[in-house]
């Protein structure tokens, strides 16, 4: 694995390298938020915990009802575009919900059966379950296609070296930016698109996968 990590580093292309570390941007800005959005949902929307759990589940519901729709478009106008296409609706969604006043994201919507009460908030987070799946479910294909049969699994757990990384650092990082700004958790919504947008710019430097 070091010695792939260095050829990835003297690589000319810097294809690899820009897509590991965009990986490692996006999961840092997606594992901040997911961390922290039931005391978001709490401490800035004024919802319980239980609300907050639901409405992050809103986010995955969608995630996983789009995965095959995200793989098939992956497949169709290449999975560099797809990428930066749910970055850049992630991007838009997340800055939304950081400048929206929190009355307003947390007003009900509907009733629904399964998702209970949508609001204004849900409805951004399914759309952000759609953008996080456009982004994730075609990540790992990508770092595949960047070599030979033969070294699939060196590169795949890069993936998930990089990948569990951010796990890591995300949810330490936001933690020490709430803290920095007052227990600000809405700084949640601030943090997740800086990152995205690092991603999004180290994708487009990428040519290869």
């Amino acid at each position: 694995m070091f010695a792939s990590l260095r050829e990835i580093w003297n690589d000319n292309d810097k294809s690899a390298l820009r897509l590991f570390l965009a990986i490692l941007a996006w999961f840092v800005g997606y594992n901040a938020i997911e961390a922290f959005f039931t005391l978001y949902s709490v401490h800035h929307l004024g919802l319980s915990a239980g609300d907050g759990a639901g409405i992050l589940g809103h986010l995955s519901l969608f995630f996983v009802l789009f995965a095959l729709v995200s793989g098939f478009i992956g497949g169709k106008i290449g999975r560099r575009v797809t990428i930066s296409l749910g970055l850049v609706i992630l991007i838009a969604l997340l800055a939304v919900m950081f400048f929206l006043a929190p009355e307003v994201l947390a007003n009900p919507v509907a009733e629904v059966p399964v998702l209970g009460t949508v609001r204004v908030i849900s409805l951004l987070m399914m759309g952000a379950g759609v953008a996080w799946s456009l982004i994730n479910v075609n990540s790992l294909p990508m770092v595949v296609d960047l070599v030979e049969d033969a070294r699939v699994g060196t590169y795949t757990g890069l993936y998930y070296l990089f990948s569990t990384l951010a796990a890591i650092a995300g949810p330490n990082v936001n933690g020490g930016i709430i803290q920095l700004m007052g227990n600000n958790y809405n700084s949640i919504m601030l943090v997740g698109p800086i990152f995205m947008v690092v991603a999004l710019a180290l994708m487009w430097g990428v040519r290869r996968g």
